[in-house]
């Protein structure tokens, strides 16, 4: 039996249904389980825990063998570092006594030590004390991921152009929510011997252009980058409903990420889904 934390998002439900189509055992973990009904129908079993709840969390992972481990944004309105790692320390807590024989983790590309960089800091401790635990660990460390583009589309659509933290020639890693799905499903079957930070990215690399690209084609309209100023990112994130608190963070992510920050290699775990084809996806 697989566990999978935040098993009804994006990602934690291309695991399950990777997991599913395998024909493995699966056990989603959701705080609602209508969330999960899909899952029910494909399969799965589903477990109604919060992740907070150190102890229910125990009681499901003694369900399984061995368990996906994401840790769910919290809240842009309130403080996420300070939420997040509270989640980190409540799910490695649960690991202790679980009996599980293998864990695997999602990261991401460019996790460094430090404080009050979003992801980038809060992941980092994730994976370290995954790590420092006895469970056999397994990280994935995802590039940017394709989805965070998903919420343009509606501003794109209306106006024509792709508003963008990211200047509009910068190339970086992007993957599909599904190619991480995958890439944890396979780390989840294989041995325990196989351990340890793994990047995981698409087919290519891309930029901002060719993200507007790709909305032009599926959309059948010009598309602009409206690049957003470096010096301008924690106000609009604050004029997006942010906190003073999760601006800040979500700006410094970004800045790394311009800065070219983000850790990167020669050998990732290559998805298959194009940008192109996952937009024309999203988009219908």
């Amino acid at each position: 039996m697989h566990i999978i934390l935040g098993g009804t998002g994006r990602v934690g439900s291309a695991a399950a249904r990777a997991l599913l189509e395998q024909g493995q055992e699966v056990t989603v973990v959701t705080r609602d389980e209508s969330r999960g009904e899909e899952l029910k129908q494909a399969g799965a079993r589903i477990a109604v825990a919060d992740i907070r709840d150190v102890d229910a969390l125990r009681r499901v992972f003694r369900t399984g063998r061995r368990a996906f481990l994401l840790n769910p944004p919290a809240d842009p309105s309130g403080d996420t570092d300070a939420e997040e790692r509270r989640n980190v320390a409540a799910i490695v807590a649960a690991l202790e006594g679980s009996g599980l024989e293998k864990v695997v983790g999602q990261s991401t590309y460019g996790a460094f030590e430090g404080t009050r960089c979003g992801d980038l800091t809060v992941l980092h401790e994730f994976e370290r004390a995954l790590m420092q635990q006895p469970i056999p660990a397994a990280i994935n460390r995802g590039g940017y991921y394709m989805s965070n583009w998903a919420g343009m589309a509606e501003a794109v659509r209306i106006g024509g152009s792709l508003p963008s933290f990211l200047p509009a020639d910068l190339v970086i890693p992007m993957v599909a929510p599904a190619d991480l799905g995958q890439a944890a499903a396979r780390r989840l079957m294989s041995g325990t011997e196989d351990v340890g930070i793994k990047h995981v990215e698409g087919p290519d690399r891309y930029t901002a252009k060719d993200v507007a690209a790709a909305f032009a084609r599926a959309m059948g309209q010009k598309v602009a980058v409206q690049e957003i100023p470096r010096d301008a990112l924690e106000d609009v994130f604050r004029q997006s409903g942010f906190s003073a608190a999760a601006a800040a963070s979500y700006a410094c992510m970004t800045r790394r990420l311009i800065d070219g920050k983000a850790d990167t290699t020669d050998q990732p775990i290559r998805g298959r889904i194009s940008l192109e084809s996952y937009v024309a996806s999203v988009l219908g």
